[in-house]
């Protein structure tokens, strides 16, 4: 049996305030493209079964456009493929803190041969093709992983919306889903395990997969740049137990290689470096999203920068990011004062200052949240950093 398997649309995603004609967001077009794209591969592919892993739309409320596309894309699908039967979960991003709001998802189960599973865990058993999907999700994914497969079935698979425990991704992704240890999933039991929630195309096991979003769309955007972080979706033959991987294209993203020591440079120095990084970019910037992070820049030195030349950049690319972080805070002996450094404040402030909403909040957790936000960011604000991790872990 071929299946299909995708994750992490985010259909509804918006960005940068650029409109496409029409009045569409650009980048909110971007994501409704790479899905045309999608359905487009997967009809000329012809899967029994698809599974799509949680995170249909960017938000429990998305646009009427956005519904109203995704909605043409699935009944187009499910015309072409009279035989395949598709098995959608929802994640994080779809579910709506209450219950009897009620899931946008339910809607795409009255397409024909789509199975939507909102709120509970449940077996989705589907005879016509020997095959049972057990379904795991956001609501649904508890301490408890003790899933077991169909015996009826031929063909088993798992799917699931959350996040396995891993460094990695706590530093590169969105926050939100549950968090679970990869050998709790037992995918020696299943035929094959589909997972969502992690953007990144990831290889777990032999037979289980992230895989990823079909566009660049996580909070932490440039930890998706490169050539390497190719899009797209993963299908998987049961009788050889082989994946492959099907690239969609997608607006590039481009993180330039930092300027580390900007305090050194003269500010003409300086202007020749970031002209000659934006300058190797291939096909130049026009309608790529860039980033340049420049650090230990001084006043004097930002005010030198060669200003004319970045909003030329910025009108050309569809975003650019100049990231000119001052010099970092170093410890100050003054007499007796000593000054603390940003990280000191930081720990400072949550550890004994700072007195969470709710008593289920983890200061340490959200401690380490916020190093990681402040590593990412740079010299930002103490305070701000700390409100993000700590609204991450009460979600």
């Amino acid at each position: 049996m071929l299946i299909a398997h995708l994750a992490d649309l985010h259909l509804g995603y918006r960005a940068y305030h650029r409109l496409a004609p029409g009045g569409i967001n650009i980048r909110e077009r971007d994501v409704a493209l790479a899905f045309r794209a999608v359905i487009d591969k997967l009809i000329q592919l012809e899967p029994q079964l698809i599974v799509i892993a949680g995170d249909v739309f960017h938000s429990v409320r998305p646009s009427n456009a956005a519904i109203a596309d995704a909605f043409r894309q699935f009944a187009r699908m499910s015309a072409a493929l009279p035989n395949t039967y598709t098995v959608i979960i929802a994640g994080d991003h779809d579910t709506p803190r209450a219950v009897e709001t009620g899931n946008i998802l339910r809607l795409f189960a009255e397409i024909p041969r789509i199975v939507v599973a909102d709120q509970e865990a449940r077996m989705v058993a589907l005879p016509q093709i020997a095959a049972s999907v057990f379904c795991v999700p956001h609501p649904a994914v508890t301490e408890n992983y003790d899933y077991q497969p169909d015996p009826n079935a031929d063909v088993n698979v798992l799917t699931l919306h959350g996040s396995f425990s891993d460094e990695e991704l706590i530093k590169l992704h969105d926050y939100g889903g549950h968090y679970f240890d990869v050998a709790d999933l037992h995918p020696e039991r299943w035929d094959y395990v589909a997972l969502g929630h992690y953007h990144k195309r990831t290889e777990l096991a032999p037979n289980m997969f992230y895989a990823g979003a079909i566009e660049r769309v996580s909070n932490n955007l440039w930890a998706e740049a490169g050539p390497d972080q190719e899009k797209g979706f993963l299908t998987f033959e049961t009788h050889s137990r082989t994946s492959r991987f099907h690239k969609i294209e997608t607006r590039p993203v481009i993180d330039l290689p930092r300027i580390f020591d900007a305090n050194q440079l003269t500010a003409d120095e300086l202007n020749a470096r970031i002209r000659k990084l934006v300058g190797g970019i291939k096909g130049g910037v026009e309608g790529k999203i860039v980033r340049l992070v420049i650090q230990d820049v001084t006043r004097e030195q930002f005010k030198d920068l060669d200003h004319k030349l970045i909003r030329e950049y910025k009108a050309q690319a569809l975003h650019f990011h100049l990231d000119a972080r001052r010099p970092q805070a170093r410890v100050v002996v003054s007499g007796n004062k000593r000054y603390q450094t940003l990280e000191e404040e930081l720990e400072a402030f949550v550890l004994h200052t700072w007195h969470p909403s709710t008593k289920e909040i983890d200061k340490q957790k959200v401690l380490d949240l916020a190093k990681i936000y402040l590593q990412q960011a740079g010299a930002a604000d103490a305070a701000e950093i700390t409100a993000l991790a700590a609204e991450a872990e009460s979600d």
